[in-house]
């Protein structure tokens, strides 16, 4: 039913869940597994980064990048040794988008609404793990 399936991860307990309940309906289908990373906004505090370091933002981006390219990393090693294939995804035309969901605080709302925007977004099925 479903061959190519995208998971929604970040650094949340919720996300790592979504993971693995993909890769375990991924290989129930035989489905090649994508994952996209939601890059969530950087701190507040970084404007005040900028008056002790100019360079301090960029410095935080790349910090916030590199840790979910990390991520990603992890992410298909998980699958590749349950037996799938895992890549990064850009441009993918995803059957199902796979989403962790949580309970709201003020923090976890604002990055859930990222994941909630691509939910939105998607032309696929979205499936939804607690």
């Amino acid at each position: 039913m479903f061959s190519k399936i995208v998971i929604a991860l970040n650094d949340q307990p919720e996300s790592q869940r979504a993971l693995r309940s993909a890769i375990d309906l991924a290989r129930a289908e035989n489905a090649k597994r994508t994952t996209v990373s939601i890059l969530g906004d950087l701190p507040a505090y970084r404007s005040f980064a900028i008056v002790v370091d100019p360079g301090a933002p960029i410095a935080m981006k790349e910090d916030h990048r590199r840790f979910h390219d990390e991520l990603n990393e992890s992410a298909s090693k998980l699958a590749q040794e349950h037996g799938l294939d895992a890549t990064g995804a850009k441009e993918v035309n995803a059957d199902l988008l796979v989403i962790g969901l949580h309970q709201h605080d003020f923090y976890l709302s604002r990055l859930w609404s990222s994941v909630y925007d691509l939910a939105q977004d998607a032309t696929c099925s979205v499936l939804g793990v607690h």
